[in-house]
């Protein structure tokens, strides 16, 4: 679904956020993408979903590169930053219904599952009230509902459960575990290292811009604790904030 390969990304200054990056994620995976604050996370979720350019490398989704064929990718991604941006002057029926003309949908498949997800999230009751009036949960879920509209194959999310209650966490975590059970695909970061573990069946750590384990969850925590892997691995790290 999403194939990385040998991703460089060099900042203007010569910084060099992201060094010859490579992993794999299949249909069904919910992979789960972890590191500190300035480690590459971000830009590499941003390459992923066209909003960096990059040096070297090649990034493909479902076999196709984001680079040649941007519009057909992106057609099959949906995309939700960490701080949800989205028009607070409108209602949010009026901010999904503009998303699903962006996307083409039909009005018939877009009342579908706006209600299906609107329920599963516990916010059909908030859709005609104006997003200004929204709390950062009441965003994320509608952004998730936007997400879906289209029925895209691959997700990408940047730190999905940043001020979410634990209520508003777990329908998120419900919704996306239903999603890649339907042979789709999850590619997120986090700093809840107790959810990925939880949640993801494959894991990738990054440090200093270069990706320093992945593969099955199991397989690269063993017998201690993701938080006890991910400590070990990067306590050397000096955090970039």
């Amino acid at each position: 679904m999403l194939q990385i390969s040998n991703l460089t990304k060099i900042y203007p200054g010569g910084k060099t956020a992201v060094k010859n990056l490579s992993l794999t994620v299949e249909n069904g995976d919910l992979y789960g993408f972890i590191g500190h604050n300035g480690a590459g996370k971000t830009t590499t979720i941003k390459s992923v979903v066209g909003l960096l350019k990059f040096e070297e490398g090649q990034i493909l989704v479902d076999g196709h590169s984001v680079t040649a064929e941007p519009l057909l990718c992106k057609s099959m991604i949906a995309y939700i930053p960490d701080t949800p941006e989205l028009y607070d002057t409108v209602t949010g029926t009026q901010y999904l219904n503009f998303i699903s003309d962006v996307y083409r949908v039909s009005k018939e498949d877009r009342s579908v599952r706006i209600e299906k997800y609107a329920r599963l999230l516990e916010i059909a009751g908030d859709l005609n009230n104006p997003i200004s009036s929204y709390s950062h949960g009441m965003k994320q879920k509608l952004s998730f509902i936007a997400a879906f509209v289209h029925e895209p194959k691959l997700l990408i999310l940047d730190e999905p459960f940043v001020g979410l209650d634990p209520r508003a966490a777990f329908s998120v975590k419900t919704v996306m575990k239903e999603f890649c059970e339907k042979g789709n695909a999850i590619f997120f970061s986090t700093h809840v290292l107790e959810v990925a573990e939880k949640l993801c069946n494959k894991i990738a750590i990054i440090k200093n811009g270069e990706l320093i384990a992945s593969g099955d969850t199991q397989s690269v925590k063993g017998d201690r604790s993701l938080e006890e892997l991910f400590l070990e691995l990067t306590e050397e790290e000096n955090v970039v904030q």
